[in-house]
Protein backbone atom coordinates (compact mmCIF):
# COMPACT_ATOMS: atom_id res chain seq x y z
CA UNK A 1 0.00 0.00 0.00
CA UNK A 2 1.42 3.51 -0.98
CA UNK A 3 0.23 6.54 0.25
CA UNK A 4 -1.61 8.32 -2.44
CA UNK A 5 -0.21 12.29 -2.52
CA UNK A 6 1.96 14.36 -1.10
CA UNK A 7 1.35 15.31 2.50
CA UNK A 8 -0.53 18.47 2.62
CA UNK A 9 -1.71 18.76 -0.98
CA UNK A 10 -5.31 18.36 -0.38
CA UNK A 11 -7.03 15.93 -2.97
CA UNK A 12 -10.90 15.08 -3.19
CA UNK A 13 -11.55 12.04 -1.53
CA UNK A 14 -13.20 9.70 -4.53
CA UNK A 15 -16.89 8.99 -3.86
CA UNK A 16 -17.23 6.68 -6.76
CA UNK A 17 -18.13 3.86 -4.75
CA UNK A 18 -20.83 2.10 -2.90
CA UNK A 19 -20.03 0.55 0.04
CA UNK A 20 -17.66 1.14 3.19
CA UNK A 21 -17.34 -0.32 5.96
CA UNK A 22 -15.85 2.13 9.63
CA UNK A 23 -13.12 0.67 11.97
CA UNK A 24 -12.68 1.97 15.01
CA UNK A 25 -11.62 0.66 18.51
CA UNK A 26 -14.03 2.70 20.95
CA UNK A 27 -17.50 3.65 20.44
CA UNK A 28 -17.21 8.22 19.66
CA UNK A 29 -13.72 7.44 17.47
CA UNK A 30 -15.66 7.76 14.29
CA UNK A 31 -17.61 10.91 15.72
CA UNK A 32 -14.81 13.24 16.16
CA UNK A 33 -14.90 14.31 12.73
CA UNK A 34 -15.20 11.22 10.40
CA UNK A 35 -18.85 10.75 11.24
CA UNK A 36 -19.93 13.79 8.80
CA UNK A 37 -18.58 12.44 5.82
CA UNK A 38 -20.30 9.27 6.60
CA UNK A 39 -23.28 11.47 6.77
CA UNK A 40 -22.83 13.08 3.21
CA UNK A 41 -22.61 9.68 2.23
CA UNK A 42 -25.35 7.80 3.12
CA UNK A 43 -26.83 11.07 2.08
CA UNK A 44 -25.66 10.04 -1.38
CA UNK A 45 -27.30 6.30 -0.90
CA UNK A 46 -23.71 4.74 0.01
CA UNK A 47 -24.25 2.21 2.50
CA UNK A 48 -21.87 2.72 5.41
CA UNK A 49 -21.39 -0.19 8.21
CA UNK A 50 -19.78 0.78 12.00
CA UNK A 51 -17.76 -2.11 13.20
CA UNK A 52 -16.20 -1.26 17.01
CA UNK A 53 -13.66 -3.22 17.86
CA UNK A 54 -13.81 -3.00 21.07
CA UNK A 55 -17.41 -2.11 23.03
CA UNK A 56 -15.71 1.07 25.13
CA UNK A 57 -15.95 -0.43 28.76
CA UNK A 58 -12.77 1.13 30.26
CA UNK A 59 -13.81 4.65 28.31
CA UNK A 60 -15.89 5.82 31.96
CA UNK A 61 -13.79 6.52 34.86
CA UNK A 62 -17.14 6.58 37.02
CA UNK A 63 -18.77 3.49 35.26
CA UNK A 64 -16.93 -0.41 36.01
CA UNK A 65 -16.73 -1.98 32.55
CA UNK A 66 -19.89 -4.54 33.07
CA UNK A 67 -22.24 -1.36 33.14
CA UNK A 68 -20.03 0.87 30.99
CA UNK A 69 -20.00 -1.38 27.95
CA UNK A 70 -24.20 -2.17 27.58
CA UNK A 71 -24.04 2.26 27.46
CA UNK A 72 -21.71 3.03 25.51
CA UNK A 73 -22.93 0.23 22.60
CA UNK A 74 -26.30 1.85 23.03
CA UNK A 75 -24.86 5.60 22.54
CA UNK A 76 -23.08 4.31 19.49
CA UNK A 77 -26.17 3.12 17.72
CA UNK A 78 -27.77 6.28 18.64
CA UNK A 79 -24.53 8.09 16.82
CA UNK A 80 -24.75 5.72 14.23
CA UNK A 81 -28.83 6.47 13.62
CA UNK A 82 -27.59 10.19 13.57
CA UNK A 83 -25.71 9.60 10.40
CA UNK A 84 -28.03 7.05 8.54
CA UNK A 85 -25.73 4.09 9.30
CA UNK A 86 -27.95 0.90 10.16
CA UNK A 87 -25.74 -1.59 10.69
CA UNK A 88 -23.45 -1.16 13.87
CA UNK A 89 -21.35 -4.45 14.98
CA UNK A 90 -18.74 -5.27 18.01
CA UNK A 91 -16.12 -7.50 18.17
CA UNK A 92 -15.32 -8.14 22.01
CA UNK A 93 -11.20 -7.04 22.15
CA UNK A 94 -10.65 -5.83 25.79
CA UNK A 95 -10.57 -1.95 25.72
CA UNK A 96 -7.64 -0.32 26.43
CA UNK A 97 -5.13 -3.20 26.00
CA UNK A 98 -5.78 -3.70 22.16
CA UNK A 99 -2.73 -5.70 20.83
CA UNK A 100 -0.83 -5.82 16.92
CA UNK A 101 -1.17 -9.62 15.95
CA UNK A 102 -2.99 -12.70 13.92
CA UNK A 103 -5.93 -12.51 16.57
CA UNK A 104 -6.81 -8.77 15.61
CA UNK A 105 -5.90 -9.25 12.05
CA UNK A 106 -8.32 -12.11 11.86
CA UNK A 107 -10.91 -10.79 13.39
CA UNK A 108 -10.48 -7.34 10.97
CA UNK A 109 -10.26 -9.88 7.89
CA UNK A 110 -13.06 -11.62 8.49
CA UNK A 111 -15.14 -8.96 8.25
CA UNK A 112 -13.85 -7.00 5.27
CA UNK A 113 -14.54 -10.73 4.09
CA UNK A 114 -17.91 -10.67 4.86
CA UNK A 115 -18.95 -7.18 4.44
CA UNK A 116 -17.16 -6.74 1.12
CA UNK A 117 -16.91 -2.96 0.99
CA UNK A 118 -14.74 -0.58 -1.85
CA UNK A 119 -13.60 1.55 0.97
CA UNK A 120 -12.20 1.21 4.39
CA UNK A 121 -12.86 4.24 7.23
CA UNK A 122 -11.16 4.44 10.42
CA UNK A 123 -9.89 7.20 12.36
CA UNK A 124 -5.85 9.08 12.77
CA UNK A 125 -3.24 5.64 14.30
CA UNK A 126 -0.27 8.76 14.27
CA UNK A 127 1.23 8.95 17.69
CA UNK A 128 -0.14 12.85 17.38
CA UNK A 129 -3.77 13.86 16.27
CA UNK A 130 -4.10 16.83 13.60
CA UNK A 131 -3.71 20.31 15.22
CA UNK A 132 -1.28 18.67 17.65
CA UNK A 133 -2.69 17.80 21.57
CA UNK A 134 -1.33 14.44 23.40
CA UNK A 135 -0.10 11.68 22.81
CA UNK A 136 -2.30 8.98 20.91
CA UNK A 137 -4.24 6.05 22.47
CA UNK A 138 -2.55 2.73 22.09
CA UNK A 139 -5.74 1.22 20.99
CA UNK A 140 -5.68 3.78 17.96
CA UNK A 141 -1.95 3.30 17.38
CA UNK A 142 -2.64 -0.26 17.28
CA UNK A 143 -5.69 -0.82 14.77
CA UNK A 144 -4.39 1.16 12.34
CA UNK A 145 -1.62 -1.14 11.15
CA UNK A 146 -3.34 -3.93 12.55
CA UNK A 147 -6.28 -2.56 9.63
CA UNK A 148 -3.79 -2.04 6.84
CA UNK A 149 -2.55 -5.59 7.26
CA UNK A 150 -6.14 -7.17 7.29
CA UNK A 151 -7.09 -5.40 3.96
CA UNK A 152 -4.43 -7.77 2.44
CA UNK A 153 -4.81 -10.60 4.41
CA UNK A 154 -8.92 -10.35 3.26
CA UNK A 155 -7.60 -10.78 0.04
CA UNK A 156 -5.19 -13.26 -0.27
CA UNK A 157 -6.82 -16.77 -0.47
CA UNK A 158 -3.91 -18.38 1.50
CA UNK A 159 -4.20 -16.03 4.64
CA UNK A 160 -6.78 -17.31 7.34
CA UNK A 161 -7.82 -20.34 5.16
CA UNK A 162 -10.09 -21.18 7.66
CA UNK A 163 -12.29 -18.75 7.51
CA UNK A 164 -13.45 -19.99 4.01
CA UNK A 165 -15.45 -22.97 5.82
CA UNK A 166 -17.31 -20.42 7.68
CA UNK A 167 -18.06 -19.03 3.81
CA UNK A 168 -15.54 -16.42 4.13
CA UNK A 169 -13.87 -16.15 0.45
CA UNK A 170 -11.39 -14.03 -0.17
CA UNK A 171 -12.10 -9.93 -0.64
CA UNK A 172 -9.85 -8.07 -3.43
CA UNK A 173 -12.38 -4.87 -4.04
CA UNK A 174 -11.03 -2.93 -0.79
CA UNK A 175 -10.01 0.51 -2.88
CA UNK A 176 -8.24 2.41 -0.35
CA UNK A 177 -8.29 2.85 3.54
CA UNK A 178 -9.10 6.79 4.75
CA UNK A 179 -7.89 7.50 8.03
CA UNK A 180 -9.81 10.43 9.55
CA UNK A 181 -7.91 13.30 11.96
CA UNK A 182 -4.55 12.45 10.72
CA UNK A 183 -1.85 15.03 10.90
CA UNK A 184 -0.48 13.70 7.53
CA UNK A 185 -4.64 13.63 5.64
CA UNK A 186 -3.92 13.84 1.98
CA UNK A 187 -7.39 13.98 1.06
CA UNK A 188 -10.77 16.13 1.98
CA UNK A 189 -14.35 15.46 2.13
CA UNK A 190 -15.90 18.99 1.52
CA UNK A 191 -18.97 18.98 4.05
CA UNK A 192 -22.63 20.66 3.58
CA UNK A 193 -23.90 22.30 6.53
CA UNK A 194 -26.49 19.46 7.11
CA UNK A 195 -23.79 17.26 7.00
CA UNK A 196 -21.67 18.82 9.89
CA UNK A 197 -25.07 19.06 11.69
CA UNK A 198 -25.72 15.21 11.43
CA UNK A 199 -21.85 15.24 12.90
CA UNK A 200 -22.57 17.09 15.65
CA UNK A 201 -25.87 15.30 16.61
CA UNK A 202 -23.76 12.07 16.44
CA UNK A 203 -21.32 13.23 18.75
CA UNK A 204 -23.50 14.68 20.84
CA UNK A 205 -25.17 10.87 20.88
CA UNK A 206 -22.56 10.32 23.39
CA UNK A 207 -24.19 11.82 26.19
CA UNK A 208 -22.77 9.91 28.82
CA UNK A 209 -18.84 9.44 27.98
CA UNK A 210 -19.22 13.36 27.05
CA UNK A 211 -20.49 14.40 30.60
CA UNK A 212 -17.34 12.46 31.98
CA UNK A 213 -15.03 14.74 29.92
CA UNK A 214 -13.60 17.74 31.52
CA UNK A 215 -13.20 20.86 29.79
CA UNK A 216 -14.11 19.60 25.94
CA UNK A 217 -16.39 21.90 24.51
CA UNK A 218 -18.64 19.37 22.32
CA UNK A 219 -20.36 22.09 20.40
CA UNK A 220 -17.86 24.13 19.29
CA UNK A 221 -15.58 21.76 18.01
CA UNK A 222 -16.92 19.66 15.09
CA UNK A 223 -17.79 23.34 13.86
CA UNK A 224 -14.30 24.60 14.45
CA UNK A 225 -12.23 21.83 12.88
CA UNK A 226 -14.36 21.65 10.11
CA UNK A 227 -13.74 25.01 9.31
CA UNK A 228 -9.74 24.57 9.52
CA UNK A 229 -10.25 21.28 7.51
CA UNK A 230 -12.24 23.94 4.73
CA UNK A 231 -9.60 26.22 5.03
CA UNK A 232 -6.98 23.58 4.26
CA UNK A 233 -9.01 21.89 1.37
CA UNK A 234 -10.22 25.48 -0.05
CA UNK A 235 -13.99 24.87 1.05
CA UNK A 236 -15.90 26.16 3.51
CA UNK A 237 -16.12 22.73 5.26
CA UNK A 238 -14.38 20.39 5.30
CA UNK A 239 -12.52 16.75 7.20
CA UNK A 240 -9.32 15.47 6.25
CA UNK A 241 -8.48 12.07 5.29
CA UNK A 242 -5.09 10.00 5.44
CA UNK A 243 -5.85 8.00 2.41
CA UNK A 244 -3.92 4.60 1.52
CA UNK A 245 -4.24 3.06 -1.68
CA UNK A 246 -4.82 -0.59 -1.76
Amino acid sequence: MTQTTQIGVPQVLPEDWDRALAVVAHPDDLEFGASSAIARWTGQGKDVVELLVTKGEAGIESMAPEECAPLRMAEQRASAEAVGVATVEFLDFPDGTLEYGLELRAALAAAIRRHRPEVVVSINFREHFAGGGGFNHADHRVLGPALLDAVRDAANRWVFREQFEEGLQPWTGVRFVAFGGSPRSTHYVELSEGDLAAGVASLAAHEVYLANLSGFDQEAFLPRAAAEAGEWAGVPLATGFEVFEV
